[in-house]
């Protein structure tokens, strides 16, 4: 089976979540796909925008523990290439997020120009509960879009925001019916893609372009921190409950 199911349709490439068994926990192949698809977007002229969701009730458990518990980090691993694709792209991004985004679940939207969220969906970013740190850039860019406050209630406390907190507090940029979310996630998407492509490309650059260095300085900070921590003691302590049950 497919964990990441790619589809070019309408100049819309989708990039779909497709472990349900597993809550869409992410692995390192299906971060190698991610990062493939994020890097065809960059050249492929048949492709006017991204659209990132999931099947399944949860949009994504954040990162497979057991696999990241046999994962070095380096700056060519997969999940590393699939950040440094969300900092590099250069056309639209949008993510359509059904039930609980954990972890990268969440941090991953600060890179998308478009959020969607069912009215079940939730945020949360459970790292100092794993002993673990941010990572995306989070540790910048959250506190840059909900405020200081709460980025650090939930990068420090772990406090989960519901879709209507998103909304208000701008990591969301529209909310609907569960059973409305693929519709109005395709009527995004594909509205996005009919638009002028060169205008749309020049429009996110003038919008992100200046952040760009930035972000991916923060993102090279967080990773060794990240890596640091993966290799503890802490780490290995918080998530042994996980593997005992």
């Amino acid at each position: 089976m497919q964990e990441i199911i790619t589809t070019l349709e309408n100049n819309v490439l989708t990039l779909t979540f497709n472990r349900p068994a597993q809550k869409n926990a992410i692995n390192q192949q299906m971060y190698a796909e991610l990062a493939k698809g994020l890097e065809r977007s960059l050249t492929d002229d048949e492709v006017h925008c991204v659209l990132i969701n999931a099947n399944g009730d949860i949009f994504t458990a954040g990162n497979d523990l057991k696999d990241f518990l046999e994962m070095e980090m380096t700056d060519v691993s997969p999940v590393q290439l699939f950040l440094q694709g969300l900092a590099k792209m250069n056309k639209p991004l949008i993510a359509a997020v059904n039930g609980k985004a954990i972890g990268i679940g969440l941090t991953m939207l600060l890179h998308c120009d478009i959020v969607l969220a069912g009215e079940s969906a939730s945020f949360t970013a459970p790292f100092t509960k794993l002993g673990l740190v941010p990572e995306a850039a989070s540790s910048i860019l959250l506190p840059r879009v909900v405020g200081h406050a709460v980025a650090n209630d939930v990068l420090l406390a772990g406090r989960t925001l519901s879709s209507a907190e998103g909304l208000s507090f701008g990591l969301v940029s529209r909310v609907t019916a569960d059973d409305q979310l693929a519709s109005l996630s395709a009527e995004v998407s594909q509205h996005i893609a009919s638009l002028p492509v060169d205008s749309m490309m020049k429009s996110k650059a003038l919008i992100r372009d200046s952040d760009r260095e930035m972000i991916t300085a923060q993102m090279a900070k967080e990773n060794i921190e990240f890596s640091n921590q993966l290799a503890s003691d802490e780490f290995k302590q918080a998530v042994a409950p996980y593997f005992n049950k």
